[in-house]
């Protein structure tokens, strides 16, 4: 409990505990008044005080000042025991709500713990302890066994087993050594291992993830604006109400006490705390739940979003397949294949295009940057660079004709990049991909849960594409499409099917991903772009992740849609019943915090994941 928790919890106690006293004491009238409200102040002082300031500051339509009406209309009235009681189960509901948010604060807390406190970078020899933020790029760092790798980096010396479980959801730790990348906020489980440093800490895997945690909270969902809105005008017009009802009749019937009773009772069961803390508590849970299970969520609104989707739009490489391939150099006599594959791999030196980064990994060796000149990317079609003083082109057969040379043709299966000086053809090199173990299960898990339509996006050659396609049970197929074709394919889809979610990692995907109704980027290593631009990321490279986000998203929307009919149903009930004179004070009491509590207990339910 916080301090503040305990204050509560105490004045609560000493309040309960003061009111069978007081009956003991043989006073009435004005005495019996001041005793009882002994107890009232010090349980509902705060929210008198709370009412006050609200309402100097304009605000006055809301719980604080509901209750307080309430209550001293019945102190007023001489329900004193009622008037306590009323404050006392009020209190105790509000200690139950700050109970429950700060159990799902801490689950979000559990998260926060990946973040790295020091890093020791080597500087001048020596060890130094310093602060993340403080160790710039290409600078070295020591983890050791039991540390939390404080930066994204390369390995340089040194193997062990990462942790990874906070991060990706992934409880089997991966084994790492030279030349494999870490990520920050991975735990060292084993060896002492050497990092090189690729990036700020601004820039790394954990401080994205804690950024986009902490500001999930400020996109609300249309359900919580819906609440909002609801609220603003529902308790005015029950204040209103109440007002009425304490006025109007006794004109035509008399009997003032009786309907000014009916009046504040009125007033106790219309406020809306269960609604305006239930719903928003749902969401919260729901993305602390989806935290734990390597699934982040921007936002609420895409919780609501995700879990209405019936389109479901998929880029290939490195979505649906691994992204890293099998390098194959094929050429005419004049040119070998370490050449052909040297002059791509220089071309492709600044690229982060997976087939790009394993033309780079097939060559293996240093490549000089001295040695490249001047790069140019021709979008869709591949990259025009000056390679030791000559001009070369590296892409599809459309960047041939750039090169004033013909591609000649290829009859094995795969990706096929086309290599040319201009007026010359070198040669080409076929880059076959796999397909991730569970993207066929995936596929299916989204039938199953009624997706209506999956389809696969890619620039990949259409045989490929449909050869992919057909493995994993796509119904749709749309290849060779430049970065811009994604989006217009993306946007005729949402015309017919919506919501629409994309499903990508790489830099080409970001447009696409902020075009889709729910944008998804696949994988902690995705690219920056894709990760920025995506309303939700998937911590690991797994597919199946995706089904799962897809069914918590629904699991919360079941449990917010049904906390408001059962509030609204309840409060409706009791409203009517309260104006009609069928129901007292303490039924009131259990439609306003009863309603409150067992609506906060069903929120509580989104935080399993």
């Amino acid at each position: 409990m916080t301090r503040k928790q305990k204050k509560l919890l105490i004045r609560i106690a000493v309040a309960t505990a003061l009111i069978p006293a007081i009956f003991v004491l043989p006073v009435e009238g004005a005495a019996g008044a001041l005793l009882f409200a002994l107890p009232y102040l010090i349980v509902g002082g705060t929210v008198l005080r709370d009412a006050c300031r609200n309402i100097a500051h304009g605000q006055m339509f809301d719980e604080q000042f509901l209750m307080s009406v309430a209550t001293l209309g019945a102190f007023a009235l001489g329900d004193y025991l009622e008037a306590v009681a009323v404050m006392v189960f009020y209190q105790v509901g509000e200690l139950f709500q700050s109970l429950a948010v700060s159990r799902s604060r801490r689950s979000i807390a559990e998260l926060m713990d990946i973040r790295p406190d020091t890093a020791r970078v080597i500087r001048d020899g020596a060890e130094t302890v310093v602060s993340p933020e403080q160790v710039r790029p290409g600078e070295t760092v020591v983890v050791y066994p039991g540390e939390k790798v404080p930066l994204d980096g390369v390995i340089l010396s040194g193997a062990t087993a990462l942790d990874t479980a906070a991060l990706t959801g992934e409880s089997i730790p991966t084994e790492v050594s030279a030349g494999d990348t870490a990520v920050s906020g991975a735990i060292n489980l084993s060896g002492t291992v050497h990092i090189r440093v690729s990036g700020t800490y601004e820039q790394s895997t954990v401080a994205k993830i804690l950024y986009m945690v902490e500001n999930a909270a400020e996109k609300k969902s249309k359900s919580e604006n819906f609440i909002t809105r609801f609220s603003r005008v529902y308790t005015p017009c029950v204040v209103i109400g109440a007002l009425m009802l304490a006025v109007l009749p006794p004109l035509f019937v008399g009997r003032w006490s009786d309907w000014l009773n009916r009046a504040l009772i009125f007033l106790v069961v219309s406020c809306p705390c269960a609604l305006v803390i239930s719903v928003p508590l749902s969401f919260f849970g729901g993305i602390g739940g989806a935290s734990r299970k390597g699934i982040l969520i921007k936002g609420s609104e895409y919780i609501e979003t995700l879990g209405k989707v019936q389109t479901v739009v998929f880029d290939k490489t490195g979505t649906l397949t691994h992204g890293t391939f099998t390098v194959t150099a094929v050429h005419p006599e004049q040119v070998s294949k370490a050449y052909l594959l040297d002059i791509a791999a220089a071309a492709e030196q600044q690229s982060s295009h997976p087939i790009a980064r394993s033309i780079i990994s097939a060559h293996g060796g240093h490549i000089e940057s001295g040695r490249i000149g001047s790069v140019h990317e021709h979008s869709g079609m591949g990259v025009e660079a000056v390679i030791d003083g000559r001009t070369v082109f590296v892409g599809n057969e459309r960047l041939m004709s750039l090169a004033d040379t013909e591609a000649r043709p290829c009859h094995r299966h795969g990706t096929v990049i086309h290599i040319a000086e201009r007026g010359r053809y070198l040669g080409h090199i076929v880059v076959s991909d796999t397909v991730k173990p569970d993207s066929a299960n995936a596929v299916a898990s989204l039938k199953s849960l009624g997706v209506k339509r999956t389809v696969m996006l890619t620039g990949d050659r259409r045989d490929i594409a449909e050869r992919v396609a057909g493995e994993l049970g796509i119904d749709t197929v749309m290849a060779q499409l430049m970065p811009d074709g994604k989006v217009e394919a993306v946007e005729h889809l949402m015309s017919e099917f919506r919501p629409l979610a994309f499903v990508g990692d790489g830099i080409n995907d970001a447009p696409v991903l902020t075009r889709a109704d729910v944008g998804i980027a696949m994988g902690a290593m995705g690219s920056d772009a894709a990760i920025e631009a995506a309303d939700i990321v998937l911590m690991d490279d797994k597919p199946a992740r995706l089904t799962d986000a897809i069914r918590l998203s629904r699991r919360t929307m079941r449990i917010v849609h049904q906390n408001i009919v059962f509030a609204i149903a309840v409060k409706l009930g009791v409203l009517l019943l309260s104006a009609c004179g069928l129901v007292g004070m303490w039924i009131a009491i259990f439609a306003d915090v009863g309603v409150m509590v067992l609506a906060v207990l069903n929120a509580m339910r989104a935080m399993k994941a």
